[in-house]
C-alpha cells in the first residue's frame, strides 16, 4: 500500500496507530557499531517525524550468539517508541517505528538509509486499529 492510501486510511479508520518495520541492510558497519551515533540518529529521527522524545534513549550491546550480537535501541516518544536492533554480522538495522501520531514511514526510511548509509531497504507499515 502506498503512504498516501495509508495515512488517508489512518484517518479514515481512526486508526490507534501507525506501525513501520524497516530492515535496512548492507549498513555502515563502524556507524552501526557507535553507540553516540545511534543516539543521534534517534534525536535527528525524531526532529525529522515530529515525535516528542519521552526520556532518554537506551542503547544496549549485547548478544552471545555472533549471528544476533549488537546493539538494541529503544526511545519512547509521547505517542509510544522506536526502536531497533544493529546486527554487526550482517551489518544490517531492524528499525520499528510506532506512533499513535501519524507520520511518514519513507521519510523515516529515506532518513535511517541516508544516515546509516544502508545499501537499500524494505519499508512496511501497517495501521494498528
Amino acid at each position: 500500500m502506498k503512504e498516501e492510501e495509508i495515512l488517508l486510511q489512518y484517518k479514515e479508520k481512526r486508526a490507534w496507530g501507525l506501525s513501520s518495520s524497516i530492515d535496512l541492510h548492507d549498513c555502515d558497519s563502524d556507524l552501526i557499531r557507535d553507540e553516540e551515533k545511534i543516539k543521534e540518529f534517534v534525536v535527528k529521527l525524531c526532529e525529522l517525524i515530529d515525535m516528542k522524545r519521552y526520556g532518554e534513549c537506551t542503547v544496549v550491546d549485547f548478544g552471545e550468539d555472533e549471528e544476533v550480537a549488537g546493539f538494541s535501541m529503544i526511545q519512547l516518544i509521547e505517542t509510544s517508541l522506536i526502536s531497533a536492533h544493529f546486527a554487526n554480522k550482517t551489518n544490517r538495522i531492524f528499525l520499528d517505528v510506532f506512533s499513535c501520531k501519524p507520520y511518514s514511514p519513507k521519510t523515516a526510511a529515506e532518513f535511517a538509509k541516508k544516515y546509516f548509509k544502508a545499501k537499500d531497504y524494505i519499508l512496511n507499515s501497517d495501521l494498528r486499529v
